[in-house]
């Protein structure tokens, strides 16, 4: 999709959409399949996985900011015409993390037992997370080139491909874990390693599926007979992606860790607060969904048009993110409000003690995504120009400067009620400095690749506009 012509409201939500539909997906694969392990292996299964996504997790956020980078270079490459930039960036990303990503399953799978054992993951727990975590090793290299893969199609502006391949992924994943888990005709029971198998298989098919798809479909980021040689790793663009990359990943790191600290806190008042706060922040998972996916569609969509040097487009961009991103949380928000009783029962019960907390911590909290999103989407226009280090700042104050000072100084006076104010300050701070820093900001002046020196290894080629 051209993202540097045309109606850009229009545009925004068309690409919105499927990005959108593509992160609920997500969500739901994972949680059906903890359900699957839960209610096929119990409890000590179900411990044992959560202990290895969490490893999982701590891998992808390392690699997802490379990934984001990689996307910004591309739809920049794009915009300005250059596809050779834009190969190189994706042959270079390829062979990346392909190579790293064989070196890290090659040693989780000699050493997960020990990981697991520094992760302090329950002694009766330990065998099973171990045959876990060993098969996930082996679809961790699809993992990361599927998420790479896909995060370069955004950048080229196509979310309708990630979509789909997510839809069959996750469909193909859901059907095979009780499969592959229980065991039918001439397929063996593997216990909760057939957990791990389908995921493996459901991401390897993913992968292969979109790479397919796109000789068969002549995309325009294929690499034809003769262009093997952008397999290569460009140590220039490499670098970049490491540079740009590393504090867009690290934005990951900031939230997870914070979140980690909140959540220590919160255990200090009671395992009925804890409960009713882990319910509100499944709920808050998807109310913060549309703010990400618009996010996601305006620094694609920026970094076309920076890289043709459309800046009245960018504004425009950035002002329609913040149009529907208002719109589609505050009517999550508003749902969630009204259905508060029925969508905490899911979690806690109709008759918990815990249930009446979690609809007062909602209602002072929720609301602050809908101004945490609209900083969300400013630091997505930004982060489109490669200025990636004011962003990183402005959620570290947020976060850890103010949420978290803020609820453990007041938390002996004021209990509880500390840490649920500490969310709207913390989501207020976040977006004064967010629109500070995009209205008076230097980060038009930020490059994600210095083309001063010209082509990145050879001569510019035109791009033309994909349908």
């Amino acid at each position: 999709m051209q993202f540097t012509e045309g109606p850009v409201g229009k545009t925004l939500f068309l690409f919105t959409l499927p990005t959108l539909a593509s992160s609920i997906l997500q969500s739901l694969n994972a949680s059906i399949n903890a359900a699957w392990v839960g209610r096929l292996l119990g409890e000590r299964a179900l411990s044992a996985s959560a202990n290895a996504n969490a490893l999982l997790f701590f891998l992808f956020s390392t690699t997802f900011g490379l990934g984001m980078a990689a996307t910004v270079l591309v739809g920049q490459s794009l915009g300005a015409r250059d596809m050779e930039t834009a190969k190189r960036t994706i042959g270079t990303g390829f062979a990346f993390f392909a190579l790293v990503s064989l070196v890290v399953a090659t040693l989780g799978i000699a050493f997960a037992p020990q990981v697991l054992t520094l992760m302090h993951t329950p002694p009766d727990a330990l065998p099973l997370a171990s045959s876990y975590l060993r098969v996930i090793f082996i679809a961790l290299p699809g993992m990361v080139l599927y998420m790479f893969v896909i995060m370069a199609l955004r950048g080229a502006g196509d979310a309708k491909t990630p979509a789909v391949s997510f839809l069959v992924a996750a469909v193909l994943d859901c059907v095979l874990n009780p499969l592959l888990i229980r065991g039918v005709g001439p397929i063996p029971a593997f216990g909760i390693a057939g957990s791990a198998l389908s995921t493996a298989i459901a991401q390897w098919t993913g992968v292969l599926g979109v790479i397919v798809w796109m000789y068969k479909s002549k995309h325009f980021l294929r690499f034809a007979r003769g262009e093997g040689h952008y397999l290569r790793v460009d140590r220039r663009i490499l670098r970049t992606l490491i540079v740009k990359g590393v504090p867009m990943g690290l934005s990951i790191a900031v939230m997870s860790s914070s979140m980690i600290v909140i959540i220590s806190l919160v255990n200090r008042f009671g395992s009925h607060v804890t409960a009713a706060y882990g319910a509100c922040f499944q709920l808050w998972n998807y109310i913060q969904m549309p703010a990400i996916a618009v996010g996601t569609a305006v620094s694609s969509m920026a970094a076309q048009n920076v890289g043709a040097k459309r800046w009245d487009r960018v504004s425009l961009i950035a002002r329609a993110g913040i149009v529907f991103n208002v719109i589609l949380t505050s009517v999550l928000v508003v749902l969630v409000s009204v259905m508060s009783h029925t969508a905490f029962a899911l979690f806690l019960g109709s008759d918990s003690d815990a249930l009446p907390i979690a609809q007062h911590i909602n209602a002072m909290v929720s609301w602050s995504f809908v101004m945490l999103g609209i900083s969300f989407v400013l630091s997505s226009v930004v982060r489109a120009t490669g200025a990636v280090g004011v962003p990183l700042a402005i959620l570290f104050v947020a976060l850890w400067v103010v949420r978290i000072p803020f609820a453990y100084a007041l938390a002996p006076t004021f209990q509880a009620e500390a840490i649920w104010w500490s969310f709207p300050l913390g989501s207020v701070v976040s977006l004064l400095l967010s629109i500070l820093y995009y209205r008076f900001g230097n980060w038009r002046e930020a490059r994600m690749l210095d083309r001063g020196r010209g082509p990145v290894d050879g001569e510019a080629a035109a791009v033309e506009p994909a349908g």
